[in-house]
């Protein structure tokens, strides 16, 4: 299972969240404050993650040009919060699992791939058990798309 870790912590310097494996840096990623914009670093890959217009979430490598995109979810339905991606060539499935929780299934092709839960807790951080052959990469990009839905989460529940 992965998680993101608290800002911070694990030798991570201050606005940095690990990414972890079973209590172990695997990833980092750095979330801008007031856009829906990070950058992740995997392994020796640097990432830039970024909203594209008002219904896309998408992912490059950061030395690509600003217009390439590895990675892509874009959203089907405000009213009914559905999404689809593109990992990397692969089309996913988004599914909402709990309402409640804000919690996702993704399957490719009726094979799963991931699903999202969270820490639980006052504040709660998300979590993601994927299957194998899910790469780090892709499975980072799931984190933080779930990362900027909990963030709007919490923004409409401060508006009402």
């Amino acid at each position: 299972m992965l998680e993101l870790g608290k800002s911070g912590s694990h030798g991570t310097e201050r606005g940095t969240v690990p990414v972890l494996a079973d209590g172990a840096v695997v990833a980092t990623l750095r979330a801008a404050n007031w856009k829906e914009a990070a950058t992740a670093e995997v392994g020796d890959r640097h990432w830039a993650f970024r909203r594209q217009g008002n219904r896309e979430l998408v992912g490059r490598w950061a030395q690509e040009p600003a217009e390439s995109v590895r990675l892509r979810a874009h959203q089907i339905s405000v009213w009914k919060s559905s999404w689809t991606m593109e990992l990397d060539g692969l089309a996913v499935d988004v599914a909402a699992t709990s309402m409640w929780k804000g919690t996702h299934r993704y399957s490719s092709a009726g094979r799963p791939l991931a699903d999202s839960g969270t820490t639980g807790g006052w504040s709660p951080r998300p979590t993601l058990t994927t299957e194998p052959g899910l790469p780090l990469d892709s499975a980072v990009f799931l984190l933080w798309f779930e990362f900027v839905l909990s963030r709007r989460r919490m923004v409409a529940a401060g508006a009402s």
